[in-house]
């Protein structure tokens, strides 16, 4: 077992309120239902090709799509990296471990002929996602990195990708 940040008040590692962190794990242990989040995102059309997205965990609307933001597909890559960089700054916080420095480079190959009606067998969307992590720990123990590779596999975003995932939707015309 790797060890541990040591538990006392106000501990904070890498920005992270290491107790408050363990005692959201507790809560969640206690009841797995605690560790359950529903989001809704709201999008709507701006014009173009650009449209506001708002979402129910609050935080400020974000622009996508036009010719100055960024597009849905790299935004799917810019959530895959952001997801990443939270579970390692939690995990590496929960171990006490001290980061000096974190990035992660994400690319993907996407195709977008199919919604443009055009036949494509590979179909839309990404067909490959890769991604480097660069950290930097120089006190990290061998058990602390491995820690940390576990937790990334646990990625929400990462599962979300990896997996199949049910998606509904409606069209609602009036």
């Amino acid at each position: 077992m790797p060890r541990m940040a040591p538990l006392q008040a106000g501990l904070r590692v890498n920005g992270l309120d290491v107790a408050e962190l363990r005692e959201q794990i507790a809560a969640i242990e206690a009841d797995r239902a605690a560790g359950d989040r529903e989001a809704s995102i709201t999008s709507r059309w701006v014009g173009g090709l650009r449209s506001a997205a708002t979402s129910s965990f609050g935080g400020p609307t974000v622009f996508m799509g036009g010719d100055e933001d960024p597009g849905a597909m790299g935004m799917l890559l810019r959530a895959l990296a952001a997801c990443d960089v939270e579970v390692i700054v939690t995990r590496a916080s929960l171990l006490g471990l001290r980061l000096d420095g974190l990035w992660i480079e994400v690319k993907g190959t996407f195709n977008v002929a199919p919604y443009l009606g055009i036949e494509s067998a590979d179909g839309a969307g990404y067909q490959q996602i890769s991604f480097v992590v660069h950290m930097s720990a120089p006190d990290a123990a061998p058990e602390q990195i491995e820690e940390i590779r576990s937790a990334l596999a646990a990625s929400p975003v990462g599962e979300t990708l990896t997996r199949r995932v049910p998606v509904t939707f409606e069209l609602d015309v009036a």
